[in-house]
């Protein structure tokens, strides 16, 4: 049974960083691409980051270019998604999602297991 698990989100102020982690198991990490995706309260969800299998090939939703880095660690099923420069707009539940195919993707309906989601809450 696939699990992912996602930690280190919180209430930091604009500006601020998080740093969110996924753990992986139950599945092959090294053959699934990855990615973060939020949902804001009252909004669709929408993507944010995704990573191929060997993480050198990353991509971002257009609002995220350049304060958020998507990294994987394979030998530790774990992706991670820092978050510089925060602002009250990232407000959302943060999703960690695996994607059973090496190539990025940050189409949600291409990804076939989905974490729990973590909160992070950006004040002014």
């Amino acid at each position: 049974q696939v699990h992912l698990v996602e930690s280190g989100g919180g209430l930091v102020q604009a500006g601020g960083f998080l740093r969110l982690s996924c753990a992986a198991s139950g599945l092959s990490f090294s053959d699934n691409a990855m990615g973060w995706f939020r949902q804001a309260p009252g909004k669709e969800r929408e993507s944010v980051a995704t990573i191929n299998w060997s993480g050198d090939t990353a991509a971002y939703e257009d609002s995220v270019k350049g304060r958020f880095t998507i990294s994987r660690d394979n030998p530790k099923n774990t992706v991670y998604l820092q978050m510089n420069s925060l602002k009250p707009d990232d407000t959302a539940v943060y999703y960690c999602a695996a994607r059973s195919h090496y190539r990025t993707s940050l189409s949600a309906n291409e990804y076939g297991y989905w974490g729990q989601g973590t909160q992070v809450t950006v004040s002014s």
